[in-house]
């Protein structure tokens, strides 16, 4: 070696690079490559990355080792080829003076290394930033002019090549699945993801596309399961099943839509129920029936169930207006008291100029209930509710997440209060069996009707708005069930001016000159009953209905069934409460909630079908 290049600096330029080294690729298995080649693609601005020229250096005897200790600190800098100060052209110009010199040549082989570990790692970048890619090409250029025959160069302007056609097979798999285009069928998307992979390997930007094609067939068969057509959903699946054989994404898919087929399977066996309440509804009932048959699995319960109930429609009405009666349930016990309400027509909602009415009270319309329906003559209260619990070990949504909303006795207001759920009183406090059930949400109450349908062998339900609405006016079309002003004495547990909490406290917007001697809910049944024999219906506690959340009544049902949309997340109740303002008592007053909203104001009665 001579003198001028001792060991530590070939040690520094064979180590010297751009950054942090990436691992250079493992090679991949032979397949037909342009071997030694740069491509060109992309117009003018890839090809002034690629057209490198060497940088004339001119050097005399007289400037070797100055420009020896260039190279040398260029080398270690990482700027190898782009000017006349860097590394490679004052190596090459000092070659030329003294091509006999091995410490130079040893150089220019330390310098070829540095170079390509710099192209590998911008290949690593290149992945994802185009930025990273061009910087790579350009070093393959240079590479190419220099030391084309290089079984090391060779090798890299492969891995160049590789990475190019991957970026554009990216490209353009990206650009399919922005259209649409996903492939499931051949081609597409999903065959530019894979030709990427297949260039590059466990690339992170050719598998984020498998997975969006994956999730856009996952839409797919999502959105036609909201149209009913399950065979295409899960035909849709199937395509999405294939895509990254990812198990778990798949099954949470197919558990989602099983979740729509349940919930329309169930919407129509209710309406083929209610319209087997209808003196015409036997044509209805079974056009539902046939469509639970074609989109319900075989042997699916709710299908048996509407099938029996239209087999024994023509005789299931052998009860009257006002009866009251009970199922026995076949744990020996009795199910909830009930009152059949009678049929009948009225005008739900508000009309116009009614003072404190909203526009989601109008338009004010006829609705008609060609068959009466048996309601719970109470709330649901907390005994009963209990027994349901204790049957089935469900586990209510306040009991879940550990805390519902409740009535705080020292400021007054309602807080969030930890171990609260539907054992507890307004107040936090453990509530007795005979009070009505609250810090429940719709899904529970609907849980519970399901146990009791199973349970009594009938068919058992929320309310539907239209419904609540009609028992609770019982005939009068008044601001208030009663009428107006104030309510008559003892009639319903409501905002009195002359009640008092035990703390003193009085409402602030309350009824004048009334008082019904609670301040909190009173015990299921307390106060009178309506027009149609339901207590509380008006009053202690609002209550939820089966209904979704739309913002007015245009295009309602006018037959008096529930107005749902698969998947809603707002749920309507209905009736006053305890702590409810006058103007949340009157009879078209309606507010909604979330599905799983929990509170110490509202609880729920049943309907059962006749």
């Amino acid at each position: 070696m001579r003198a001028g290049w001792p060991l530590c600096f070939f040690v520094t330029i064979a180590l010297a690079g751009c950054g942090p080294q990436a691992p250079v690729p493992a090679a991949q298995p032979a397949a037909p490559e342009r071997t030694g080649s740069v491509r060109i693609s992309g117009g003018d601005e890839l090809a002034q990355v690629l057209s490198w020229s060497l940088p004339q250096v001119q050097l005399q005897a007289s400037d070797a080792v100055q420009a020896r200790a260039r190279a040398r600190r260029a080398l270690a800098a990482g700027d190898l080829f782009e000017s006349a100060d860097s590394a490679i052209p004052l190596l090459l110009a000092l070659q030329r003076l003294q091509p006999d010199d091995g410490g130079i040549a040893q150089a220019l082989d330390a310098a070829r290394e540095a170079l390509v570990a710099q192209g590998d790692a911008a290949l690593e970048a290149g992945d994802e930033d185009l930025d990273g890619l061009r910087a790579a090409q350009r070093r393959g250029a240079v590479l190419r002019r220099l030391w084309p025959q290089e079984a090391v160069v060779v090798a890299y302007l492969q891995r160049v090549d590789r990475s190019e056609r991957a970026w554009d097979r990216n490209a353009e798999g990206e650009a399919l699945l922005a259209s649409g285009s996903l492939g499931e069928g051949g081609g597409g998307a999903l065959a530019a993801f894979r030709a990427a992979l297949q260039l590059r390997p466990g690339q992170a930007r050719a598998l984020q596309g498998l997975a969006a094609v994956e999730s856009a067939l996952i839409r797919r068969a999502e959105a036609a399961a909201l149209q009913a057509d399950f065979d295409a959903a899960h035909a849709w699946l199937a395509h999405a099943e294939r895509v990254r054989r990812h198990p778990g994404t798949i099954s949470t898919a197919r558990h989602r839509i099983e979740v729509v087929r349940a919930e329309r399977v169930r919407r129509l066996r209710d309406e083929g129920l209610i319209a087997l309440g209808n003196d015409n509804g036997l044509r209805l009932a079974r056009e539902r029936l046939a469509e639970m048959l074609r989109i319900a699995v075989p042997g699916d319960p709710a299908s048996l169930e509407l099938r029996q109930r239209i087999d024994l429609a023509t005789h299931y009405g052998l009860f009257r207006p006002g009866q009251v009666f009970t199922d026995g349930l076949r744990d020996g016990s009795r199910g909830p008291v009930l009152v059949v309400v009678p049929h009948g027509a009225f005008r739900m909602g508000a009309p116009e100029g009614e003072p404190d009415a909203t526009a989601a009270e109008r338009p004010q319309h006829v609705v008609r209930l060609e068959r009466g329906f048996a309601m719970s003559r109470n709330e649901v209260s907390v005994g009963e509710f209990g027994r349901f619990v204790v049957a089935t070990g469900y586990q209510p949504r306040a009991t879940q997440r550990g805390h519902s909303m409740a009535y705080d006795v020292r400021s007054g207001n309602f807080v969030r209060g930890s171990g609260i759920d539907w054992r507890s009183g307004h107040d936090g406090r453990p509530a007795a069996a005979d009070m009505p059930v609250i810090h429940v949400s719709a899904r529970d109450a609907e849980a519970y009707t399901a146990w009791l349908s199973e349970q009594a062998g009938a068919h058992y339900r929320l309310p539907s708005e239209a419904e609540f609405e009609y028992a609770l006016r019982a005939g009068s079309s008044t601001r208030f069930p009663w009428g107006e002003g104030r309510p008559p004495a003892g009639s319903e547990n409501l905002t009195g001016a002359l009640d008092a909490s035990p703390q003193g406290r009085r409402w602030s917007n309350a009824f004048a000159g009334y008082g019904d001697g609670w301040w909190g809910p009173a015990p299921v049944g307390t106060l009178a009953a309506n027009g149609f024999g339901l207590h509380d219906i008006a009053g202690n506690v609002s209550e939820w209905v089966a209904d979704c959340w739309h913002a007015g009544y245009r295009r309602a049902p006018a037959n008096g069934s529930a107005w749902v949309n698969p998947g809603c997340r707002d749920r309507m109740y209905r009736g006053g409460s305890w702590a409810s303002a006058p103007a949340q008592v009157r009879s078209a007053w309606r507010a909604s909630g979330g599905t799983d909203v929990t509170n110490a104001r509202v609880g729920f009665r049943v309907v059962r079908q006749l």
